[in-house]
């Protein structure tokens, strides 16, 4: 399955916030669609498959991965030591595109993943291209130096002026520099998410 291009505030009505996708969100209390209900409704009335399926899409669109994606990161949380949801987080939250978002450096994942394939972040002086690239403890993701680029950065630095940088990420506003200074943990996470349902739903074969 592909990266999704539709409506996003339409997501954000039926899964909930999703801030790796979008700062954008809805006036309306009800789900989208003609029958469209309360969420906590429709939440109360789901079976418990949809219930984890739900669950999975949330995180999938939320860091902007492909199903096929999502599968071999939860497949490798399972042999790493740890909780697997939590492991799984972990996995995903170390992405070169989400690391370039949590540091204020992006507004969405998605607007990360553009500044990574572009070529205009480095990692570690070393220019990277691969959004999917995970990131070591201390590694210092910094922005190549040309005004484009600079300037593209400061722009959407400039407009998340009241975002907190979470306590793993240490980010230099001025030099646009941001280190990697330890693992995330779980209540740093951006988002609203019950990790053990979309382990479920990948264990139930």
């Amino acid at each position: 399955m592909s990266k999704y291009r539709g409506p996003r505030v339409r997501l954000v009505r039926k899964l909930g916030e999703l801030p790796g996708l979008t700062r954008k969100v809805s006036n309306k209390a009800n789900t989208p669609g003609q029958h469209g209900q309360p969420r906590v409704k429709l939440l109360k009335n789901m079976s418990p498959y949809a219930l984890r399926l739900l669950e999975k899409q949330k995180l999938r669109l939320n860091y902007n991965v492909t199903e096929r994606q999502l599968l071999r990161y939860v497949k490798t949380a399972k042999k790493l030591t740890g909780s697997t949801g939590e492991v799984l987080l972990a996995l995903l939250e170390m992405r070169l595109d989400n690391i370039v978002y949590r540091l204020g450096m992006a507004p969405t994942i998605c607007a990360a993943r553009q500044l990574v394939g572009h070529g205009h972040i480095l990692v570690n002086e070393k220019k990277v291209d691969i959004p999917s690239y995970s990131c070591n403890l201390l590694d210092v993701i910094s922005i190549k130096n040309k005004k484009a680029s600079r300037d593209l950065v400061s722009k959407f630095v400039s407009e998340s002026s009241d975002y907190e940088v979470p306590t793993h990420l240490n980010f230099n506003k001025q030099n646009l520099v941001g280190v990697l200074n330890s693992n995330i943990s779980r209540q740093w996470v951006g988002l609203q998410l019950n990790e053990l349902l979309v382990v479920e739903y990948y264990s139930r074969n």
